[in-house]
């Protein structure tokens, strides 16, 4: 109960029914070991909150960029929903502290996974939605999901654009290197750092070596920022 008034007040939004709440951050794996039943989880949440989400998403994107035909809204608002991005805005929430996870997920990552993350934030939605109605479940996503496009969109799509920046302004190559390689099978974490030429620019963590470069390469195009007004 603490633990769920503290995330309220770190979204910002209090439940009328907390059940929903509960319901929102209760992973398959927890129901099941628990034995809690049919549709306790949050996998019906995140059906209805990723629904909410596109039409919230895409009315923003239609209003904001009111030149771009429907192909780029389209891709743009594919880029803002996808699982990557979702897991992102979860880091401001600490959202995976507050999960209710099985014993197994829990010890093996769970609570950093992004497939996790983007469905419990989903999930979230959908019960705020449930709970307080449209205007609400809106109003925490331009918070914490519609918030801050251009940084999103530079994470989302941090390789692509290094790739070019480099390309366009040095002589010299990108290239990602595998520094570690940590944990068992079921639960890899690699460290990659990202290197033009052989300076290191920036590394990254993940659980596949394809995300660890992406954040490798978003660090790195952070630190050009900083570098070049």
């Amino acid at each position: 109960m603490r633990l769920q008034k503290e995330f309220e007040e770190k979204i910002g939004y209090q439940f009328q029914n907390v059940e929903l709440l509960q319901q929102a951050l209760t992973h398959s794996s927890y129901a099941n070991e628990r034995h809690l039943g049919k549709h306790t989880d949050n996998e019906r949440l995140e059906f209805l909150g990723d629904a909410v989400l596109e039409i919230i998403t895409s009315e923003f994107l239609f209003h904001t960029y009111p030149d771009y035909p429907e192909g780029e809204l389209t891709r743009l608002r594919a880029s803002m929903v996808c699982e990557p991005t979702l897991a992102f805005c979860t880091r401001e929430l600490e959202l995976g502290k507050y999960l209710l996870l099985g014993k197994g997920e829990a010890q093996t990552g769970g609570r950093e996974r992004k497939s996790i993350l983007s469905d419990a934030l989903e999930a979230l939605i959908g019960a705020i939605y449930l709970d307080g109605g449209f205007a609400n479940a809106k109003e925490f996503v331009f918070r914490f999901v519609l918030n801050d496009i251009e940084h999103k969109q530079l994470f989302f799509d941090s390789k692509t654009i290094l790739q070019e920046l480099v390309q366009g302004n040095s002589s010299k190559e990108l290239h990602y290197s595998l520094v570690s390689e940590e944990g068992p099978d079921h639960d890899k974490k690699f460290i990659v750092e990202a290197k033009i030429g052989d300076t290191v620019y920036g590394q990254g963590a993940g659980r596949t070596k394809k995300s660890a470069e992406q954040e490798a390469a978003y660090h790195t195009l952070l630190q050009l920022k900083q570098q070049s007004p």
